[in-house]
């Protein structure tokens, strides 16, 4: 009996590793850009080395550049940009979105995103992987909306202003794949996309060319 408690407790703690933080362990781990990254992120600088600047980000306060044809900017404070939230499980993004304004459909495979608007209003919504649901929602200045982690979403501008949101994520590097990027910004042949999209040659040749693409 004691040896079946022990296997126990050992495929217990085994089955808990993937789940532990460095944060659980220590109280920080501040990343060491230098030492580049790892499947359980990037390593902790000294904490001799650490200061208070460390925790403190700056690059949030002012919009990202543009991205065209979206019309939207974007200023993230990933692990990349704030290595402070190495191993804590959070990062955040400043989304800018003009009248018209959209975040394309796209993914944050390694996250889930909590949206709070600042300002304007949004539409915003996301598509199960389950049974292709569709959730949509009008969120007005003050509203939450949650996005689960790696499924297809988007955000527009319904306003006529410029629209203003924070989105925080449940990584510190949630990574991220958009749509239109995948299929027109590379050079997947203009046969394959049509192939499998069933999205017209021409549609498709036109699409490479707004997205810089070839093939």
């Amino acid at each position: 009996m004691a040896k079946i408690e022990l296997l126990g407790a050992v495929l217990l703690t085994v089955m808990l590793l993937p789940f532990s933080s460095t944060a659980l362990t220590q109280d920080f781990c501040v990343a060491d850009m230098n030492g580049g990254d790892t499947p359980t992120g990037y390593i902790c600088r000294a904490p001799a080395t650490v200061t208070s600047g460390d925790f403190s980000y700056h690059g949030l306060a002012r919009p990202g550049t543009l991205i065209r044809p979206f019309n939207v900017s974007l200023a993230s404070a990933f692990v990349g940009q704030f290595p402070a939230v190495n191993g804590l499980g959070i990062s955040a993004t400043r989304v800018d979105l003009l009248p018209g304004g959209v975040v394309p459909l796209h993914t944050h495979p390694a996250g889930s995103e909590l949206l709070f608007v600042l300002e304007g209003s949004l539409s915003a919504g996301f598509i199960s992987a389950e049974s292709n649901s569709v959730y949509i929602q009008t969120v007005n200045k003050g509203d939450l909306f949650v996005f689960p982690q790696g499924l297809l979403h988007f955000q527009y501008n319904v306003g006529n202003t410029t629209a203003v949101a924070l989105a925080a994520y449940s990584s510190s590097n949630p990574g991220l794949q958009i749509v239109d990027y995948a299929l027109f910004r590379n050079r997947l042949p203009t046969a394959v996309v049509n192939k499998v999209t069933f999205i017209s040659e021409a549609e498709v040749t036109r699409l490479k060319a707004l997205f810089a693409g070839s093939g």
